[in-house]
């Protein structure tokens, strides 16, 4: 097995058989962890290869490089694999959420100036599943991702990062 390299964007392989990097997640587990938990259309990333940078940012690039690709940035961070539990980013949230047909929890009003504040609120209406869920509000008659909310034991908490945290009046 090859070593990771955490200053080098290395493309995901597409499938377990062609890992070289021990716990490197696959395109194939990614697309179906989108799809299955967020219920995406296997479609989506069809035009996007998918890229490691230091252990488990994945980052998402709707364009094909050579590999491996030294550069700053790629694209979005799009989801953070080496945990117990997968994690999408924000961005990748507000970007491909509104494909979502499972785990999107739509709040009100005063829930959405909550979770945008970065506060954690009591939500007892939802009975899907725990963990990461995409934390959305209709605005304009249509339904926006807001972020990422990890739901425990009947508590919805912001996963909005500090410095995109906003005080709404």
């Amino acid at each position: 097995m090859s070593e990771n390299r955490p200053q080098t964007f290395e493309r995901l392989p597409a499938t377990d058989d062609e890992r070289a990097v021990e716990g490197r997640a696959t395109r194939e587990a990614v697309v179906d962890f989108w799809t299955g938990r967020y219920g995406l259309p296997l479609d989506t990333f069809e035009d996007y290869t998918f890229w490691e940078k230091g252990a488990g940012k994945v980052w998402a690039f709707a364009a094909d490089l050579p590999a491996p690709a030294e550069v700053e940035a790629l694209g979005m961070t799009f989801l953070r694999t080496r945990q117990e539990h997968w994690k999408p980013t924000t961005d990748a949230v507000q970007r491909f959420g509104r494909e979502a047909t499972r785990n999107v929890i739509v709040l009100e009003a005063d829930e959405a100036r909550a979770f945008i504040a970065g506060e954690s609120r009591e939500i007892d209406r939802w009975d899907g599943d725990w963990g990461y869920l995409i934390a959305a509000h209709e605005i304009a008659g249509a339904v926006e991702p807001i972020g990422v909310g990890l739901y425990l034991y009947g508590e919805l908490r912001s996963q909005v990062p500090k410095g995109r945290r906003r005080e709404l009046g």
